[in-house]
């Protein structure tokens, strides 16, 4: 039988997914902020004739799947294999004069890969994502595949500082300059284009200041100036922003966080449209910078409960920053669901909820004195990352900034008394008294 029959039978033997990703399904259009659920493509499916526009969690347990799978499993197997066979020379040459969709070689690609990217795909209310190991491999990859010597990138200067970092000591090598001006300047960011400019990048909210980019203007000065436009979402999820709604190009996340939700994993995608993911894919192929299947196993299963752990960290987040914003030895919350932070009104617009990372000021602390508020808390670990159903503690300074210089930390608006709090799905109450107890010590 050749690979085209063998396609074929497969195709009948199946149903088809049962929401399909073929199409975008983007939420509210009023900046990107996401309604209650997607327009999601899912004409003639199953659960079309239920309601054609499935829920958050209607998509994450349900977007990208085969209804009837492998041996009538419910769920999708884990594939580890390094490669793929052919049935005999007949069908490897179907497979490359009709370009079909299987698989060849593990560096290119996986079948429950490919599963969970329709997933995250239509979690987005995209076209197209791609898996890749990491977050930062996710940005990487996209970099080398768009950019070109001689071109240049601008930045919000709130981005993660190894983003930053990648473009202005390791792209510049190769010819590409970075340039980076205030985070939601929108005229300094317009100013800073030139005719060399191909990407606009920024994080929303930022991370550890929580500053909120209003999508729809950070996209509209892409589209004018024609440059395309990327937003790293990975604080704000699919299920609290849409930026491809709001007419970004390319949202990234790093699925370690949110997405996964486990603190068991690391990856990162990429969704926008498939035409312009393909060059992306084919370097992702090239440089390997896939994942694990047992780590795309983990982020699918993880996505399972993505809504209900996005409701719960949204709930902690808020319960914690009211408490610190009203608490005597805390001087600033940095928190956009509260009416203090400089961007709620464009926050409480677009977002549907806040998330669960708190950054707050000590008042009149030294970093010393902050250290051992971070040290007697209970609850949270005192760690890198956030997202997972584990709270996570950390004193910026020392975690992430520790080998700067006092300016350089300046400028990148880390104070000595800084604390990062990323709330887990622990009862709000217990997180608030044990932050209550480490205060008033």
């Amino acid at each position: 039988m050749s690979a085209k029959q063998q396609s074929k039978n497969k195709s009948a033997d199946s149903e088809p997914n049962p929401i399909s990703s073929d199409s975008p399904q983007p939420g509210n259009r009023q900046n990107g902020a996401p309604d209650a659920s997607s327009d999601a493509a899912t004409a003639g499916s199953p659960i079309s004739s239920v309601n054609p526009s499935p829920g958050p969690s209607t998509l994450a347990v349900h977007a990208g799947e085969d209804r009837q799978k492998t041996c009538n499993s419910i769920t999708d197997p884990i594939f580890v294999a390094s490669t793929y066979t052919f049935a005999d020379t007949q069908s490897v040459i179907n497979y490359i004069e009709q370009k079909q969709p299987r698989e060849e070689y593990g560096r290119y690609g996986n079948p429950s890969e490919r599963v969970l990217e329709r997933k995250l795909a239509a979690l987005e209310g995209g076209e197209a994502a791609l898996v890749f190991s990491s977050g930062m491999s996710a940005l990487v990859v996209l970099l080398l595949a768009k950019l070109n010597a001689g071109d240049e990138v601008v930045f919000f200067d709130e981005c993660y500082h190894r983003s930053r970092e990648f473009c202005s000591k390791h792209l510049s090598r190769f010819g590409v300059v970075t340039r980076q001006v205030a985070a939601c300047d929108y005229a300094a960011m317009e100013a800073a284009i030139t005719p060399r400019t191909r990407l606009l990048i920024s994080e929303s909210p930022t991370n550890p200041h929580l500053s909120v980019v209003d999508l729809e203007r950070f996209a509209d000065i892409g589209r004018r100036r024609n440059v395309e436009t990327l937003i790293d979402a990975t604080l704000g999820t699919p299920y609290n922003i849409r930026p491809l709604a709001a007419g970004i190009d390319y949202v990234l996340h790093s699925a370690t966080k949110y997405l996964g939700g486990h603190n068991d994993l690391l990856a990162g995608t990429l969704i926008s449209t498939t035409k312009n993911l393909e060059p992306v894919r084919k370097l992702r192929g090239i440089t390997g910078a896939i994942n694990s299947p047992h780590n795309v196993y983990l982020l699918e299963r993880g996505l399972k409960t993505f809504e209900l752990r996005m409701q719960r960290h949204n709930e902690n987040g808020l319960a914690v920053a009211q408490f610190l914003a009203d608490h005597p030895r805390v001087e600033k919350v940095y928190y956009p669901g509260l009416p203090s932070h400089p961007y709620y009104e464009i926050a409480k617009r677009t977002m549907r909820g806040f998330g669960g990372l708190v950054t707050f000021l000590v008042r009149g602390a030294d970093w010393q004195q902050t250290a051992r508020i971070v040290d007697s808390v209970k609850i949270p670990r005192i760690a890198p990352s956030l997202g997972g159903v584990e709270s996570l503690i950390e004193q910026p300074l020392v975690m992430s900034y520790y080998e700067c210089t006092p300016e350089e930390r300046r400028q990148y608006g880390i104070h000595d008394n800084m604390i990062r709090l990323a709330c887990g799905i622990e009862n709000s109450a217990d997180l608030v008294a044990d932050l209550k107890q480490a205060l008033e010590r």
